[in-house]
């Protein structure tokens, strides 16, 4: 596990792109069907970069999230995560790299119900073997780099959505991950609220994280500064655009209320 750890941490070369993946290809059997979800997908991403991944149900854009995140193994092609090959490591390498260098966020929060926002905030520490005065550091330092500090005894049931989304990331953040990996963040959220999130997730990315997001809706999207639109397993689009301000959004619509 220690050789894990060593690859898993190690960054990435000098202009090196945090993800670079070429010729990724994914099939599944769906009964007597076979269905290429991926289909030689080459893309980077660069650090630093806040990328919004798009496409209808069925275009791959879950597929290509779960490929980067070490969810699942590619068919075929490569992939490099902040430095390290990652298209052929086992089960246990692979689980490293995903406590290790990726920041999971998810539309339903995914919080243990009856456990603290410290606790859940402090649980991939605990899997990553660092001890316990350290874990309540780290994770008190990250529930308050989201406005979270005076609710860390509270539980999920004990916060609004927005509050349990701000948990959920600043849970993805605790082991300073090279990516945030976020599935549909706000479809849980009302607007407002989600202009919460998107301001959060637009702050962190000025401060140089690497954020992408996997979303289905152009009002997400448009707060990325890059959007790569999926189709049938292939990349059909990848475009660079000025991102809308979600904080100067945020005051507006405070201002309007």
């Amino acid at each position: 596990m220690d050789s894990v750890r060593q690859t898993a941490t190690t960054g990435p070369a000098a202009d090196a792109p945090i993800i670079a993946v070429e010729g990724l290809s994914k099939t599944y059997r769906m009964g007597e069907a076979t269905v290429r979800a991926l289909d030689e997908v080459t893309v980077a991403i660069a650090t630093g970069e806040m990328v919004a991944v798009m496409g209808p149900s069925g275009s791959g854009k879950s597929t290509f999230m779960n490929m980067i995140g070490c969810l699942d193994r590619p068919d075929q092609g490569r992939y490099r995560l902040a430095g390290t090959e990652v298209s052929a490591l086992d089960a246990d390498q692979l689980a490293a790299v995903r406590n290790l260098r990726i920041g999971f966020v998810f539309q339903q929060f995914n919080l243990l119900p009856r456990t603290s926002a410290l606790e859940n905030v402090a649980l991939p520490l605990l899997y990553a073997g660092v001890e316990p005065r350290e874990r309540s550091r780290r994770a008190r330092e990250r529930l308050a780099a989201v406005g979270l500090g005076s609710r860390e005894a509270h539980t999920p049931t004990q916060l609004s959505g927005g509050q349990q989304q701000r948990v959920a990331i600043a849970r993805a953040l605790v082991n300073s991950p090279a990516i945030l990996l976020a599935d549909e963040p706000t479809g849980a959220l009302d607007s407002r609220t989600s202009l919460e999130v998107m301001a959060l997730f637009q702050s962190l990315n000025r401060d140089g994280q690497t954020v992408v997001l996997v979303t289905h809706e152009p009002d997400i999207a448009s707060f990325a500064s890059r959007v790569i639109g999926f189709l049938d397993g292939r990349i059909v689009s990848d475009k660079a655009q000025v991102p809308r301000d979600a904080a100067v959004l945020l005051e507006r619509a405070q201002v309007s209320a």
